[in-house]
């Protein structure tokens, strides 16, 4: 079997062999953190969204199917595949129209941000919960300021899901994030359109501001200062039309595996660059990598380009403070860059990286100290001293899709390749990730 060829076990398990370089272009799905957005404040607004290039991915249905079970009509609902583009129409003013349990599956934004509408839905009562990877991820953070607000919430343990949601009328408050979040960020705005009074979220650091761009485009009063955010209460919101751009940390696979492998040329056309988001291309850049930006646009706030990534020699660097809220998502995919970097890489300030799909600092330094990296981890992040390469070998997934294409890119690069168990969990955000690996490499 030539070098390129990856072999798939029933979507469970795959095999990513040494590469040549890869070459050609592509779309990358769109964005998960605007499309899960895109459905809950298109379900908020009084009247149509249209919604353009909305993911569909395991996470983005159950975003979708829990709107639709408040009450929010989506149409032509999404069936075997995601519609090009289909229509919410929003349960407005009312608020949403039923009650019961919502099943978030996977899908940790959806968790976190959904309970900022329902809290202020006084007289309903929801109960959230989702799959085991769910119950292990912390809400305390989004439940501690509703409460503040006067909501009635009820998290398992004092921190975990399930969540028991009593709408109450709810009162607007200043709140300082302990931890910097763009999805407590959100919750909270999210329940100040509901609120008595203005409601404030001061950051310790910007986070991806997709919240505010879509609250202000739907005619919500959104007031912007250094460092937080204010939102006044806002009813009848109107959402004309979402077009969600590529995501760009779907993208940052591709951008680091053509770094990293020689020869290799791609482009990466329609990725959204929100400047709250591109932390990946700067650390990158800063490391050495040729990466060339062509802006194609800037449709309601989300700025979009088309991006070129050429092989590059790298060398180490430090990714901390400001910089790590711009690039969390990313952060594994350049612990990768970094084995193939000359030099010492540390990441630090990152303990956020424990509260993901997987504790993403173990896992990370596990699987690539198994293919031969020389790696270390520390409290709030790693250290990485570059070798040139990687040996290869196996790695769990652990559910955490990022953690399976971060094995595969790895299996291309490397000297002997990689074998990922659970390769099935890039379906929460990049369904067709392996095809689109297969189709660069030839």
């Amino acid at each position: 079997m030539s070098g390129h060829e990856l072999d798939l076990d029933g979507g469970e398990r795959a095999t990513f062999r040494p590469s040549g370089p890869l070459r050609g272009s592509l779309v990358p799905p769109a964005d998960k953190s605007i499309s899960h957005r895109a459905a809950i404040i298109g379900a908020i607004a009084d009247g149509p969204t249209r919604v353009v290039n909305y993911l569909d991915s395991d996470d983005t249905r159950s975003t979708l199917s829990a709107v639709a079970g408040l009450g929010a009509m989506v149409n032509p609902e999404p069936l075997n595949a995601m519609p090009e583009e289909f229509t919410i129409e929003g349960v407005g003013p009312t608020g949403p129209r039923s009650m019961g349990r919502i099943d978030v599956g996977n899908a940790g934004t959806l968790m976190r941000l959904l309970p900022g509408w329902l809290a202020g839905c006084d007289g309903g009562l929801w109960r959230m919960n989702g799959d085991a990877s769910i119950r292990r991820r912390p809400v305390d953070r989004i439940a501690i300021p509703l409460g503040m607000m006067g909501a009635e919430i009820e998290v398992t343990d004092g921190r975990f899901p399930p969540i028991r949601i009593d709408g109450r009328r709810l009162t607007g408050i200043e709140y300082e994030l302990p931890v910097a979040s763009a999805q407590v960020k959100s919750c909270v705005l999210l329940a100040g359109l509901s609120a008595e009074g203005p409601t404030t979220v001061i950051e310790p650091e910007p986070t991806r501001d997709h919240t505010e761009v879509m609250l202000e485009a739907a005619g919500a009063r959104i007031e912007r200062g250094p460092g937080r955010v204010t939102v006044w209460p806002s009813r009848g919101l109107r959402l004309d039309e979402v077009e969600v751009p590529a995501d760009i940390s779907s993208a940052a696979f591709f951008m680091v595996a053509a770094s990293i492998v020689p020869g290799s040329e791609v482009v990466v056309d329609r990725v959204g660059v929100n400047p709250t988001r591109t932390g990946i291309v700067d650390v990158l850049r800063r490391m050495g990598a040729d990466i060339d930006l062509e802006p194609l646009g800037d449709g309601d706030g989300e700025p979009i380009a088309r991006m070129t990534i050429r092989h590059a020699e790298l060398a180490g660097t430090r990714v901390e403070g400001a910089e790590i809220p711009l690039a969390i998502d990313e952060l594994p995919i350049i612990a990768l860059a970094a084995c193939f970097a000359e030099g010492e890489t540390v990441i630090a300030d990152a303990e956020e990286l424990k509260r993901k799909e997987s504790d993403r600092i173990a896992v990370v330094v596990d699987a690539l100290a198994g293919f031969g990296a020389e790696i270390e981890a520390r409290e709030d992040g790693m250290r990485i001293v570059g070798t040139g390469g990687l040996r290869g070998g196996r790695v769990d997934s652990h559910g955490d899709h990022r953690i399976a294409m971060l094995g595969a890119v790895a299996g291309i690069a490397s000297q002997e390749g990689v074998v990922v168990d659970g390769m099935d969990a890039a379906a929460v955000s990049y369904p067709t990730f392996s095809q689109d690996l297969g189709r660069l490499l030839g």
